[in-house]
């Protein structure tokens, strides 16, 4: 999948996401070894730098874990990986009804259109 980076924001906030999504998602699994930061680096074209910044950030987070000369894994806290997609998934819910909200729909209105994909019924 493309890096898709934007300007707007700061480089390494958008690595960090794109890294914990592919954990979150499944493209890494638990205790899986995480390419090279110039690796990484040069498949999102950005500098080495901000790649880095990006790894040490998601480090702090618990979800990447270092070895000196091994590289850097995923976490095998399954706990908290589910955490995180979990709240992500949350984030994601509160933007959407927040968007239905501005488009004049009320809660019991977005449900029901919710429901119809979800029941296989025309969308």
């Amino acid at each position: 999948m493309p890096w898709n980076l934007d300007n707007e924001r700061p480089i390494y906030l958008q690595l960090m996401e794109r890294i914990q999504h592919d954990i979150i998602s499944g493209v890494y699994q638990p205790g899986d070894r995480l390419p090279s930061v110039r690796d990484l680096a040069l498949d999102a074209a950005v500098n080495p730098n901000t790649m880095q910044k990006a790894l040490s950030e998601l480090e702090r987070s618990g979800l990447v874990y270092s070895h000196r000369t091994s590289g850097r894994f995923i976490t095998d806290d399954h706990h908290l990986i589910q955490k995180m997609r979990n709240d992500i998934a949350e984030e994601y819910i509160r933007q959407f009804l927040s968007q239905m909200r501005e488009l004049g729909f009320e809660g019991s209105e977005t449900v029901e259109m919710l429901e119809k994909p979800l029941k296989g019924g025309k969308q």
